[in-house]
């Protein structure tokens, strides 16, 4: 039996238990209200919480992406667990504040935060709605990434036994079904095992690379001789990237929808702070993992393009399972667990994603069954149009990433600031937020992504605080003049 016939044989098996989850889930359910489509009634424990938030940080973007960019980046790519770890960093500066409140309010969306922190005010429903247009965008983008790794990863790993296109629908079909049938609670027992399943898988290969090389300092030597500048120090430049993608990806991964939905499910205050205790550790044993694994594939393989560096992960499963029958039922082990951390996230994104259009945007109460329902609807149609965009792939994953982050990071301050500044005001917010969007998106237009290498995003959230502080300043000048 092939690698390609043992991963359909694998994804067969899994894909019947998703369905299987799908169906418990849907009998566990409460009742049908937001709470418990959305939040899985607000009851996850240590264990999954921990799971959930793991499988879901770590995705296609992770998997595929990241020994990518370590490929063609070579050792400074190490710059990554730095900013995976900047990420649970500012989890600790929002949850423990965010979670109460979301109890006590019932919140279900982060429009719902919106709501309670600037409802009243002149501007809050504005700004509501510029935040949840900003985060259905960045959620838009994610789930593209996850279905072009999806449709990638199936391709290269089956030997074209599943194309690509076939890959990114039947996978898909599958995401919506478990979801609509669950919702949290199917997508949180799911990512239970995924979470599993890929640290179990990494680790295998990692140590296939490192004994097949003779350990790290004979993989450095390796890479040395196939690519002697992959070993260089970074320059003045690649360092002011290192420190900005630090910036972007620590603040803007904070306030992901999905991420913001986890805090609001956890079952207590004291189970959020030890899923997030957990967490920390993961960027070693994940993000370091597969800087490492692409790295191996530097002397492995000569002159992958910039979309062709993702295939790095899958490539290298195929020359893992030519090594004997236990390597290649590890490969197809690996396979599975790359494959379910994507699906993992494409279904978290998806579900928050019908959560914020239908009661953010659309404004319907989060309260109501029948916003559930619309939030199904509206995940049907994003998913068929989501694929359509897939169809054919034209950026990496990076730089996918990289193009949802520029415009998430400027909602950090409606979070992170306001939920600590009792005295900043909607107006002042929204000015930032409107100002920071526009330094961050007219220069992508023109093709400029970052100066002196840092990205776009960060500068716009520069110019975003800037002036949010003027705007805050000018207020309470004409409070002070008024008395």
């Amino acid at each position: 039996m092939s690698l390609s016939e043992l991963s359909l044989f694998v994804l067969g098996g899994y894909l019947l238990a998703l369905v299987a989850v799908a169906l418990v889930a849907r009998r566990a359910r409460a009742d049908a209200s937001p709470a418990d489509h959305f939040l899985a009634g607000r009851q996850l424990g240590v264990f999954v919480l921990f799971l959930t938030l793991y499988a879901t940080a770590y995705s296609g973007n992770s998997l595929l992406g990241y020994p990518g960019e370590a490929y063609q980046r070579g050792f400074s790519w190490i710059m990554a667990t730095g900013f995976m770890i900047a990420i649970i960093v500012c989890f600790h500066i929002l949850a423990p504040k965010l979670r109460p409140l979301a109890r006590r309010r019932g919140f279900v969306t982060p429009g719902d935060w919106m709501r309670h922190r600037f409802g009243g005010e002149p501007g809050g429903a504005a700004l509501r709605i510029c935040v949840a247009a900003l985060m259905s965008w960045a959620l838009g983008n994610f789930l593209l990434a996850q279905m072009q790794a999806m449709g990638e990863l199936t391709e290269i790993v089956t030997g074209g036994a599943v194309p690509y296109l076939a890959g990114v629908l039947g996978l898909a079909a599958v995401i919506l079904f478990y979801e609509h049938m669950g919702g949290m609670r199917a997508v949180a027992w799911t990512d239970a095992a995924q979470g599993a399943l890929m640290v179990v898988g990494l680790a295998s290969l990692l140590g296939w690379l490192l004994s097949e090389v003779g350990g790290l300092g004979e993989l450095t030597r390796a890479v040395a001789e196939a690519r002697p500048g992959a070993l260089r120090v970074p320059d003045s430049v690649e360092r002011a990237n290192w420190a900005s993608s630090i910036v972007l990806l620590g603040l803007a991964s904070v306030v992901y929808p999905q991420a913001i939905q986890r805090i609001y499910a956890a079952r207590s205050g004291q189970t959020l702070k030890r899923s997030l205790a957990i967490m920390t550790f993961m960027p070693l044993t994940t993000t370091l993992v597969v800087t490492l694994i692409g790295l191996a594939a530097i002397p492995r393989f000569e002159g992958l393009g910039q979309l062709e560096k993702d295939g790095v992960m899958p490539l290298l499963l195929g020359q893992w399972a030519d090594s004997g029958p236990i390597a290649m039922a590890l490969a197809a082990l690996v396979f599975l667990g790359a494959l379910a951390a994507i699906m993992s996230t494409a279904d978290s994104v998806l579900l928050s994603l019908g959560s914020v259009l239908a009661v953010d945007l659309l404004g319907r109460p989060s309260s109501a069954p029948a916003t559930t329902r619309l939030g199904k609807r509206i995940a049907m149609l994003v998913m068929a149009l989501v694929v359509a965009l897939a169809w054919n792939p034209k950026l990496d994953l990076w730089r996918l990433i990289e193009l949802k982050m520029e415009l998430l990071i400027q909602c950090v301050p409606a979070f992170l600031l306001a939920i600590h500044w009792r005295g900043l005001s909607a107006r002042a917010v929204l000015a930032g937020i409107l100002a920071g969007s526009a330094v961050a998106v007219v220069p992508s237009l023109l093709g400029v992504t970052r100066i002196g290498g840092v990205h776009i995003g960060v500068i716009g959230l520069a110019a975003n605080l800037a002036v949010l502080g003027i705007t805050a300043a000018l207020q309470r000048g004409r409070r002070a003049a008024n008395g």
